[in-house]
């Protein structure tokens, strides 16, 4: 059997705070559904992400980032250097797929899509980076910006089991959604998007109509531990140390099916543990269980 290249990958949960329900719970996050014809995960519910692409990858990319080098992002990541790519990933990611630009202009303040002028020239400069004909580094230059890679924390390491016909090694990270942005799905590549409570979108899932792979899952179960994105996004500053989780597929009498570590059938090599388990919890944070 050929081996399947392991692509980097980067992810960004996008979220806001809108009015408590009635357990005075705020938090929402952005989720995607991809197109049901994609090869990958179609139909799925999604977060903004994809392949860390070579554009995202540039010596320049320093230049245009805000609060982080590439050395101290590698470090973060536990990698020699080349960190700061999957961050630039994730924001090129969500300003593709949603319409969501994390960024800043040269005065601090981060960048309003709500007028109509900068509204019409982003989606210009969203078509050019999302066609390839334009890196989101260029834009940047052209626009005065610089991305906002400190407002980014990362907080999840997933790799796509073996066996897999695409295979990624992806960080999750987690940010304050702009206030002055509208996500707006591609179109493209995802057909459709929503605001959902953490929690609904696992109630959801239970119940069959919100479909999901296991780190989209996992990642939903740690923010909902929290009641508004400022405790998670305090709770994910935190973070120190983030484990690698690698999914195994088991084949039994009950068919196909993927085990993470902490499941009796991952077998030797489990590190223990619950998948994103490590999260400190901040004020308003939850009890840290299982939903």
């Amino acid at each position: 059997m050929t081996a399947v290249e392991v692509r980097d990958a980067a992810t960004v949960l996008l979220l806001r705070d809108t009015d408590p329900d009635a357990d005075g719970d705020a938090l929402e996050v952005c989720m995607l559904r991809r197109r049901a014809e994609s090869e990958f995960v179609g139909g799925a519910m999604v977060f903004p992400g994809g392949a860390v692409d070579p554009e995202d990858r540039h010596d320049d990319l320093e230049d245009v980032c805000r609060g982080r080098t590439d050395a101290e992002a590698s470090a973060i990541l536990g990698i020699d250097s080349g960190g700061l790519a999957f961050w630039v990933a994730a924001i090129r990611e969500s300003f593709e797929e949603a319409g969501v630009l994390l960024a800043y202009h040269a005065d601090g303040d981060v960048i309003r899509l709500d007028d109509d002028a900068t509204n019409e020239r982003f989606a210009t400069h969203r078509i050019a980076v999302d066609q390839g004909r334009r890196r989101l580094v260029d834009v940047c230059e052209e626009e005065g910006l610089r991305l906002a890679v400190d407002a980014m924390w990362y907080f999840g390491h997933w790799i796509t089991p073996e066996g897999a016909p695409r295979r990624y090694d992806t960080r999750f990270f987690v940010s304050l959604a702009p206030p002055a942005q509208t996500p707006v799905h591609d179109d493209h590549e995802v057909v459709d998007n929503v605001w959902i409570r953490p929690k609904t979108a696992l109630d959801r899932h239970r119940a069959g109509d919100f479909p999901m792979l296991p780190p989209t899952v996992a990642s939903l179960r740690a923010v909902s531990r929290f009641a508004s994105a400022r405790d998670a996004l305090a709770a994910a500053a935190q973070i120190t140390d983030v484990p690698t989780i690698l999914p195994r597929v088991v084949v039994d009498e009950g068919g196909v099916r993927i085990v993470l570590p902490g499941d009796e059938e991952y077998g030797e090599g489990d590190t223990g543990g619950e998948p994103l388990g490590h999260w400190p919890l901040a004020a308003g944070g939850r009890d840290g269980s299982s939903k």
